[in-house]
């Protein structure tokens, strides 16, 4: 009886799902565009009540070391310009619909050539902000090595409408179309967050007369970074890059010693830390294995982490990478949530339709997929589990319930997941020793 109990259950979930994908009442009516909820999407992960609105900036970082011109120990100084796109919330009862354009490839690489493609997104071009009577968070979003700033957009719009500022930065000799010396990603990543956050600062000026004025909340500031992008909001955060990697750093750029300010040995490091970032999430932070942080450096991280990991990964590494970064993060209260079986593919777009069709290097498709997991249902729990950690560091919303789970997703349903979806996941928690 028990068995025949449990059977006649499984039977009416099965049949309650199915008429929900035949009823003409409920069958979806437009297109699914990247960051759309699946049906079985964890709760926080569905799209908020604000329309969202995108703008394209470049702004100039002024008087920046040149590393891709420095000579016997000498760096020369440059303006250093970078490409920013906005989402916010926006005025406005149109529907919301704009046009990415993107490329996939490296520059100068003939296996491996850029090829032009378009996605559709649910934001509208230039919209006018909603106005409020407090300003929205910011939220500041890095790219990997190579990438670009449309690189999580089911990501950047979510959290727009949900009443944030998110601004993803394409960082110059680091993108699909300008891909340079890895030295230059090595010293920028950090520089290049920082000064875009000084520079929302700015634009949310009461008398800036930007578009954004009054509207960006740089206090509560949340930094974003996938894999490299990682590797540059831990060091913003805290962590201080060692003295392994200054050495490397140094020979790789013909003597340049620039990236000792970001080291922890450097005395002066822990002062350049943002009092204004709030909360810090890294996917698969790469630089762990090479040796880019030792036990003192990740000591200095002491802002509340969200890490996000596959226990596969094989460009960060996962026990002696990721979660080794985790586990050494000693003074930060930090979660590290872990997708069984993926790779080093957690935080993309899903792979575009013209990776497959037009005959594309394989790299280019995995750039994006993972080959265990729907990129779609990555990117909904992605979605679920930062409006839950930003909300509760930026927004101070309780959220709580969401983020207090048991350890393995296999054991028990996960809050917030619907019934059977909470598989083949881990999230640990730690609370700093400080």
């Amino acid at each position: 009886m028990v068995f025949l109990k449990g059977y006649f259950k499984y039977i009416s979930l099965l049949i309650i799902s199915l008429s929900f994908f035949t009823s003409p009442t409920l069958a979806q009516s437009t297109e699914f565009l990247y960051g759309d909820a699946l049906p079985d999407a964890p709760e926080l992960a569905v799209r908020g009540t604000h329309q969202v609105g995108v703008r394209t900036l470049d702004i100039v970082n002024p008087n920046q070391i040149d590393i891709l011109n420095s000579k016997d120990g000498k760096d020369p100084l440059y303006n250093r310009s970078l490409t920013i796109e906005v989402w916010y919330p926006a005025e406005t009862t149109t529907e919301a619909s704009v046009i990415y354009e993107e490329v996939m490839g490296i520059r100068n690489d003939s296996l491996r050539p850029l090829i032009p493609f378009t996605f559709k997104g649910r934001a509208i071009r230039n919209a006018k902000p909603k106005s409020t009577s407090e300003a929205y968070p910011l939220v500041v979003v890095s790219h990997g090595y190579v990438g670009s700033r449309y690189l999580m957009t089911y990501l950047t719009e979510n959290l727009a409408s949900k009443g944030y500022i998110v601004v993803a930065i394409d960082h110059t000799d680091s993108t699909f179309k300008d891909a340079n010396a890895f030295h230059s990603t090595l010293l920028n990543r950090t520089k290049d967050i920082r000064f875009t956050i000084n520079e929302m600062e700015r634009l949310g000026k009461e008398n800036s007369k930007d578009m954004l004025t009054g509207l960006v909340d740089t206090e509560h500031t949340g930094i974003i970074g996938y894999s490299m992008g990682g590797y540059g909001v831990l060091n913003v955060a805290g962590a201080g890059y060692s003295d392994g990697l200054t050495a490397f750093f140094e020979q790789m750029s013909g003597g340049s010693s620039a990236i000792v300010d970001l080291a922890a040995s450097n005395t002066e490091y822990q002062k350049q830390i943002d009092p204004r970032v709030k909360a810090v999430v890294a996917f698969a932070p790469w630089g762990m294995e090479r040796g880019v942080w030792d036990a003192e450096g990740l000591k200095g991280l002491k802002k509340p982490t969200f890490f996000i990991a596959g226990s596969q990964d094989d460009v960060s590494g996962y026990e002696k990478g990721i979660k080794a970064i985790y586990e050494g993060a000693v003074n930060a209260d930090r979660y590290l949530l872990t997708y069984k079986n993926a790779r080093h593919n957690v935080a993309p777009n899903p792979p575009p339709v013209e990776s497959l069709a037009l005959g594309l290097h394989i790299g280019e498709y995995y750039r994006y997929a993972e080959p265990s997991w729907d990129q779609r249902k990555i990117n909904n729990v992605n979605q679920h589990f930062l409006t839950a950690f930003l909300g509760i560091h930026l927004k101070k919303q309780d959220f709580s319930k969401y983020l207090k789970l048991q350890k393995k997703s296999n054991e028990k349903n996960w809050t917030g997941f619907k019934p059977r979806s909470s598989t083949g996941m881990e999230l640990l928690h730690a609370k700093p020793l400080e």
